[in-house]
């Protein structure tokens, strides 16, 4: 019979590396929580037509990369491609915007895109992001700017570059379109494939194309920031101040127009430079006029999405080891006492909150110490026949080998003490 096999571009995440993906979502999500930030679940599911409308029809998301279905009353669905859009359908939906308090959110899961596979980029991958809602103010990119910065700085992550950008309004950008399609049609043979078709399409893409050849060819194109409204200077200019006054490092890189239609203002990107080609490991910006697009209110918003695979192949070893493991204590029982015995102290620990492990297919002392090891275990309790008899189990010290009797009796008093001295 053939093996069946998991789906090109997702990927299994076996017990040996989910410690490193625990450890990223834990430091993210205590940073959200420092900055003010409340949990929300999302479905991974929804109407089609929310992408379409959101993202922006002429993407190559939503072109190209998006698994839709259609449900058994032939409604259009879609696997989330990204969380924004099915936040701020939460947010419409169930009317955030009349409580009082604020509006800042975050969430963690799987998202779907049909991409060729590649280091970091997977057709099911998986995100961690922030939207904070209903503050027009500076402070509040800055906000969540810093809370990127601090997350990826904590987790010592490498070759760190925060790239920024000023979009303006939807019409200082209408008013520069005309501009840059007129240069991009004098130089349309010098452009890839894409980018050919973005010209009409969706022209600003053509600028954050990662092409050389394209890149080359529109260094010489009419700059957005030529055309900016004086709002839309000062609103940016408070931004960059703000993130000076935190001493966030960042570059100005007027390239960075981001793939999704709803964004304005203040877009950012953190890239680095131990991932090559695909060098993001976080982005975001103002979204100011996506509520009301999708039937809300008028409402200002601004958010970032962090890429978890990305994140995982880049975080050093040295970290991940630097973080306190938790006290293991195995349980050797044996015997045809010691057995029952080890059996009922495994989950005496277990139940006072202590971590506790066995290997219930070891008979023997040797095969028991063995595994013990395997398993990285602080201390191992062994409990024979003999040590039924005695009401006494041996503590073993699994790197000192130093051994100690423990009176059954008093077994949770008695490790607790030493847990609290590792």
């Amino acid at each position: 019979m053939d093996i069946i096999k998991g789906i090109k571009g997702v990927k299994d995440l076996l017990p040996e590396e989910t410690p490193r993906w625990r450890f990223i979502e834990e430091t993210a999500r205590r940073w959200a929580l420092l900055y003010g930030f409340r949990e929300i679940r999302v479905p991974i599911f929804e109407v089609t037509s929310l992408f379409a409308r959101s993202i922006g029809a002429s993407t190559d998301i939503v072109e190209k990369e998006m698994y839709t279905f259609q449900d058994r009353d032939g409604t259009s669905l879609t696997l989330r491609p990204e969380g924004t859009a099915g936040t701020v359908r939460a947010y419409i939906e169930h009317n955030r915007a009349a409580d009082p308090l604020p509006q800042k959110y975050f969430y963690s899961g799987p998202m779907f895109r049909h991409e060729r596979p590649q280091a970091g980029r997977l057709r099911q991958f998986n995100q961690f992001g922030v939207e904070s809602f209903g503050m027009a103010d500076p402070r509040a990119d800055v906000e969540v700017i810093a809370l990127l910065w601090r997350i990826l700085s904590d987790l010592q992550l490498p070759g760190l570059t925060l790239e920024i950008n000023n979009l303006g309004s939807a019409t200082d950008r209408e008013a520069y379109r005309p501009h840059l399609v007129t240069y991009l049609q004098r130089i349309t043979d010098a452009l890839c494939g894409n980018c050919r078709r973005r010209v009409d399409s969706n022209p600003l893409r053509v600028l954050d194309c990662k092409v050389p050849d394209c890149r080359s060819a529109t260094e010489a194109a009419p700059r957005l920031a030529e055309m900016l409204s004086n709002e839309a200077q000062l609103y940016f200019r408070a931004v960059v101040t703000g993130l000076e006054a935190v001493g966030i490092p960042y570059y100005m890189n007027h390239r960075l127009v981001r793939g999704l239609d709803y964004y304005c203002l203040t877009t950012f990107e953190v890239t680095s430079t131990s991932l090559g080609a695909q060098n993001a490991v976080g982005a975001g910006g103002r979204y100011d006029g996506l509520v009301q697009t999708l039937g809300g209110p008028p409402t200002p918003a601004v958010g970032f999405a962090l890429g978890l695979e990305r994140m995982a192949l880049m975080l050093p070893e040295s970290v991940l080891t630097s973080a306190q493991r938790p006290v293991s204590i195995y349980i050797a029982g044996f015997g045809t006492h010691g057995s029952p015995a080890g059996f009922s102290a495994l989950e005496e620990l277990r139940r006072a909150g202590i971590l506790a492990i066995s290997d219930f297919r070891a008979t023997s002392l040797k095969s028991h110490l063995r595994q013990a090891d395997r398993l990285g275990a602080t201390f191992t309790l062994i409990i024979g026949d003999d040590e039924v008899v005695t009401g006494s189990g041996i503590l073993r010290d699994m790197h000192t080998k130093v051994q100690r009797d423990i009176p059954l009796t008093s077994l949770i008093p008695q490790i607790s003490s030493l847990i609290g001295a590792c």
